[in-house]
């Protein structure tokens, strides 16, 4: 029997940020970032998760193949992020995230998730792998959704 093929696919990528140090500039630049992604994502039936640990931005994007793809040449486009990469791309059944856009960056709070992903080393590297990024992006919607009251996904 073969393999049906689905359109559904996921996209793993990794770029340096070129936004400000300075922490209010920051947030500011990180909030209209999550603003603009999110109408974009909503509108392409996109899900997404962004973990941006120091100047790097990692993100995980699941939705149709087209989507996926025009969401990533606009990602790559954006004066915002430099060196972009390609993780992984491939086929998915089904999504594992559940946000248009979800933002998470390293915090003293979720710094033993980060540490434990050991993901940093890599990225400084420019050899981050996808199974390291996919793990960390799914251990902290977890967290997010435990902390929300939300013991599992209904995806």
């Amino acid at each position: 029997m073969k393999n049906k093929r689905t359109s559904l696919v996921h996209l793993i990528y990794f770029s340096r940020l070129t936004i400000s140090n300075e922490p209010a500039l920051r947030a500011k630049q990180i909030g209209d970032i999550t603003r603009q992604a999110q109408k974009k994502n909503e509108f392409a039936v996109i899900t997404s998760f962004l973990i941006i640990d120091q100047n790097f931005a990692i993100q995980v994007v699941e939705g149709e193949r087209q989507s996926v793809n025009e969401t990533f040449q606009r990602i790559a486009a954006d004066s915002r992020h430099r060196d972009v990469q390609i993780v992984e791309w491939r086929e998915i059944a089904k999504r594992e995230f559940v946000s248009s856009f979800t933002t998470v960056s390293r915090t003293p709070t979720n710094d033993p998730h980060f540490a434990k992903s050991g993901l940093l080393p890599m990225l400084q590297r420019g050899t981050p792998k996808g199974s390291a990024i996919h793990g960390l992006a799914v251990t902290l919607q977890a967290e997010s959704m435990a902390k929300q009251g939300i013991d599992h996904l209904f995806v």
